[in-house]
C-alpha cells in the first residue's frame, strides 16, 4: 500500500472509530432518520399562539411528519403540517369514546374513525389514563378490554389503535404485577403499543429490551432524553428539568433504534414534554439524529 493510500485509510478508520454508535444506526438511508416525526404536544404553547408559524418552523427544522394531539380537535395542526410538506400518519386522540362510551355527550368512536379516514390518518393513540382509571389491576383490565373493543372497530376502518405509556403503568401492585403487565397479557392482536422511551426509563425499565420483548406489537416510539440526576424508578411524577433534548441525557438511542427496526416499528417521533425554549430544543434533538 502506498503511503498516501495508507494515510487515507487510516483517516477513514479514525473517523469511523470516532463516530458515535447512534450515528452508525442512522445512516443516510435509515428510514427513521428520513421520516422523523415530532409529537406536537412539545410545542403546545407555541401552537396556541401561532399554529401556522409554529408548523412552518417544525418543517424548517427538518421534521418530515407530525403527530398531533387532541384529535378530533386537531384540524389546524393537520392542515398546517400538510401545507408545509409534512405527513400526518398518527394522532393522539380524546379517549372518551374509547374508555367511557357510556357517558352522555361522548362523541361515538365511529365518528373519530370517519374523521381519521378523512384526514388520511393510519394510527390513533390513547395518550393517557386519569388516576381513577389506573388505581387497581382490575381497572387496567377494564381499560385493556375497552381498548380491544375500539381497536377491533379501528382495524375495520383501516386505522391502527395503540396505547402510549407513562411511568405509572409500571408501578407494581401487591404481588408485583403492574398495569403494563396486564396490557401485555390482555391486549388483543389488534391493539398495539406506542412506547415512550423516556417514561420507560423513568420507570427503571430498559426501553430497547421492552421493544424487543414486544416485537411485532409496537407501532411507534416517542424519543426523548432523561436528565442524569433523576433517580429511577420514579412512578409518580418528576421535575420539568428531567426532560432533555436527545443527546443531553442518559438514554442510549442506538440500541433503541436498532430494536425498533428489528421489531417492525413504523414511526419514531421526537418529543420533549417540558423545555424553556421548545423550538430550540426540537432543533437540537433533530440535529442529534443527524438531520442538520
Amino acid at each position: 500500500m502506498k503511503r498516501r493510500q495508507f494515510l487515507a485509510a487510516g483517516a477513514a478508520l479514525s473517523t469511523l472509530i470516532a463516530k458515535p454508535n447512534w450515528l452508525l444506526a442512522l445512516d443516510a438511508d435509515n428510514r427513521y432518520r428520513n421520516e422523523i416525526g415530532i409529537q406536537l404536544y412539545t410545542l403546545r404553547n407555541e401552537i396556541g399562539k401561532d399554529v401556522a408559524g409554529t408548523l412552518k418552523a417544525v418543517a424548517d427544522a427538518g421534521y418530515k411528519q407530525v403527530e398531533p394531539y387532541g384529535f378530533p380537535g386537531a384540524d389546524a395542526m393537520i392542515r398546517e403540517a400538510k401545507a408545509n410538506g409534512m405527513t400526518v400518519n398518527s394522532s393522539h386522540c380524546n379517549t372518551g369514546s374509547i374508555l367511557h362510551p357510556e357517558r352522555n355527550g361522548v362523541q361515538p368512536f365511529d365518528a373519530l374513525l370517519e374523521k381519521a379516514n378523512k384526514h388520511g390518518l393510519t394510527h390513533l393513540v390513547v395518550p393517557y389514563l386519569s388516576g381513577d382509571m389506573r388505581d387497581s389491576l382490575d381497572k387496567y383490565k377494564m381499560v385493556a378490554d375497552r381498548c380491544n373493543e375500539a381497536a377491533e372497530k379501528a382495524a375495520g376502518a383501516g386505522v391502527q389503535l395503540a396505547y402510549h405509556n407513562h411511568a405509572f403503568e409500571f408501578k407494581p401492585f401487591e404481588g408485583g404485577k403492574t398495569g403494563y403487565d396486564v396490557f401485555k397479557e390482555r391486549f388483543s392482536d389488534q391493539m398495539k403499543f406506542e412506547i415512550d422511551v423516556f417514561w420507560v426509563a423513568v420507570a427503571g425499565v430498559d426501553p430497547a429490551k421492552l421493544i424487543g420483548d414486544l416485537s411485532g406489537r409496537v407501532t411507534q416510539l416517542h424519543l426523548k432524553d432523561l436528565d442524569a440526576s433523576v433517580q429511577t424508578p420514579a412512578y409518580d411524577g418528576i421535575s420539568k428539568d428531567a426532560f432533555k433534548e436527545l443527546g443531553n441525557g442518559v438514554i442510549d438511542m442506538q440500541p433503541i433504534l436498532a430494536a425498533a427496526e428489528k421489531a417492525g416499528v413504523a414511526h419514531c417521533h421526537v418529543e420533549q414534554d417540558h423545555s424553556p425554549h421548545p423550538l430550540d430544543s426540537i432543533r437540537e434533538s433533530i440535529g442529534y439524529l443527524g438531520k442538520l
